[in-house]
């Protein structure tokens, strides 16, 4: 009899602890990263307890989602739902937000009430006020993913837009308005295409932001099957929406800045497309071998995702299979959703969170800093969840001791199996897990306040400090509601501090610039980066928890383009930094109370 490991895990064995379960349910091989190491806060972390509060409706965010069928879905576009966005897009230091929006198979909207997208303005008081009306962002459509990123190095932000249709670049042109510059910069498609993730990257470090997008399906509205027609469009007896199996894959696009506002589709030059056409939903980008290129991870849905190496030479190879990251670690394709990067043990390499579909568990891939990857999910503590499909996720210092936790949105994709009673529900908590040290993680969630435990179908999450206040907040689009906007509640009761980069040689939004904070020695890093969680975009600046520590004791910063590091020590903690290339710091803000 052939026992699978989750069986073993869920099986009621009487006296054994959850460690020592996952210790022998994992591989010898795996021993050799202690289950047992205890965590090592920075010196003097306390442990005071965080809570995550939905202040969504008193922060002015009431504009409900719309998208798709509420109790029933027709077509996977339905089902798929979008991202969300944090950006400060006035530069006033203040995160704003940008809500996507869908809409519904065969409406027939009257004039001017037909779901649109929404920008709103932080009034730096904890509450939005909408713009959309004079903004010239807002648009309706089934609008996907977001991504953000100065591509003309002009000092504003811009936002790329993926829809179901046509996606859209919108110019920020620094005075509270954006102007649709897609044709003018080469990216309109005459095509219909299904735009999922995206992310903005430098990827010949020429000081130009380049752009990846991920295409999804070939849906055609007129000749796409219907609910129960096929065995694809079933799930566990129930007649469903069709997809993604049996439906035409699409491929994806990288675009090369050309320096003057234009873009060039160098996908096949590239060597993108050497995969083959994938169901992919969300790319990010980050140097996950250390050589100072950046490398490119996509999340596929139902086959193999990908880990696009980058050549130095313009081209990339796909080697997420040799690397260990394209499947589970039984070697099974998997339903792969959102995407979390981070330095989750601190050795100095990153770490790869993958989010899946009901019935399997997320991915946690640990870089073994040889061009390989270990799913560690099982012995890690996050393998303990496989009754939710999985969305939006991050590793985020929800407590500022010193260590990335996770946060992961979660929600069904079939609205029908509320009416029949299964042991899964179209609505679902959020998940948190705390980071113990040593490579383990604990499912809190139960602990995080209402904020977590209150059940939408969620989609996009994006994680950033909308109010300054030293903690990390989270915003959350769900399906067919408005939005959840959860406050951190306690996380500042520890110190912290948070860098944004300006470049001068480099891109202007130092995407790929790399950061390093060191508090006796204990070391942190992250990157500057675009796209991330599930079609989503966080805050752009970086954040780093100091536990009790009133000083870091060492800041690097290493630009991408120059692969310069700058360094700055005993800096003061509970500040947010402004550093520009080459000018050093150049402004501090420290929040009141601070």
């Amino acid at each position: 009899m052939q026992i699978r490991r989750r069986s073993f895990l869920g099986s009621s064995l009487v006296g054994l602890s959850a460690t020592l379960l996952e210790a022998l349910a994992a591989p010898v091989w795996k021993w050799n990263r202690s289950l047992l190491v205890e965590a090592k806060p920075l010196p003097g972390a306390a442990t005071q307890q965080v809570t995550f509060v939905d202040v969504a409706k008193e922060a002015g965010l009431t504009i409900p989602n719309v998208w798709g069928g509420v109790n029933h879905k027709r077509l996977i576009v339905e089902a798929k739902g979008s991202g969300i966005a944090f950006f400060d897009y006035d530069m006033d230091g203040w995160l704003d937000i940008y809500l996507t929006n869908g809409s519904r198979l065969d409406a027939k909207w009257p004039s001017g009430e037909a779901p649109t997208t929404h920008l709103y303005k932080n009034n730096r008081d904890g509450t939005f006020t909408d713009v959309t009306a004079n903004s010239g962002i807002g648009r309706s459509g089934w609008q996907t993913g977001v991504c953000v990123g100065d591509y003309d190095n002009d000092g504003w932000d811009d936002l790329f837009c993926c829809f179901w249709g046509h996606n859209i670049l919108f110019h920020n042109n620094g005075d509270g308005t954006f102007t649709d510059v897609t044709r003018k910069a080469g990216l309109y498609n005459e095509k219909m295409r299904w735009g999922a993730g995206c992310t903005w990257l430098d990827y010949d470090r020429d000081g130009q932001l380049d752009l990846f997008v991920c295409n999804y399906i070939q849906l055609d509205h007129a000749t796409a099957p219907s609910p129960g027609d096929a065995a694809t469009c079933q799930w566990k007896g129930v007649p469903v929406m069709c997809g993604p199996r049996g439906l035409k894959a699409d491929t994806d696009v990288l675009y090369r800045n050309n320096g003057d506002g234009t873009f060039t589709d160098i996908s096949e030059k590239s060597g993108i497309l050497k995969p083959g056409p994938r169901y992919s939903i969300t790319a990010v980008s980050y140097d996950f071998d250390n050589d100072g290129w950046p490398d490119i991870y996509v999340a596929v849905d139902s086959e193999p995702s990908i880990l696009f190496r980058n050549n130095h030479d313009g081209t990339f190879t796909d080697v997420a299979m040799v690397a260990g990251c394209a499947y589970n670690e039984n070697g099974h394709e998997q339903a792969g959703m959102g995407v979390a990067v981070g330095d989750y043990d601190c050795d100095g390499w990153f770490d790869i969170f993958k989010t899946n579909f009901a019935d399997d568990t997320c991915n946690l891939y640990h870089n073994n800093g040889d061009g390989t990857f270990t799913d560690e999910a099982f012995s890690s503590g996050v393998g303990i969840n496989n009754q939710y499909v999985a969305w939006g996720c991050g590793f985020l210092d929800y407590d500022n001791d010193g260590w990335p936790d996770l946060l992961q949105v979660n929600g069904h994709v079939y609205p029908e199996i509320e009416e029949h009673h299964m042991e899964q529900t179209f609505k679902n908590p959020r998940l948190v897990y705390k980071n113990l040290g040593g490579g383990r993680f604990k499912d809190v969630s139960a602990e995080m306040g209402s904020g977590i435990s209150e059940r939408f179908s969620s989609r996009g999450a994006a994680f950033g400090d909308y109010d300054n206040d030293g903690d990390i907040d989270v915003l959350i689009l769900n399906m067919n509601e408005v939005p959840s906007l959860l406050r951190n509640e306690g996380g500042n009761s520890q110190n912290w501090i948070k860098i944004k980069l300006v470049g001068t040689k480099c891109n202007r939004t130092a995407i790929g610039a790399r950061v390093k904070v060191t508090t006796g020695n204990h070391t942190q890093m992250d990157e500057v980066h675009s796209g991330t969680s599930v079609m989503s975009q966080s805050d752009l600046r970086l954040h780093f928890g100091l536990g009790k520590s009133e000083q870091a004791d060492a800041i690097e910063v290493k630009w991408p383009t120059t692969q310069k590091i700058e360094r700055f020590t005993k800096v003061k903690a509970n500040q947010i930094l402004t550093i520009r290339e080459g000018s050093g710091i150049v402004d501090t803000f420290a929040p009141k109370g601070k």
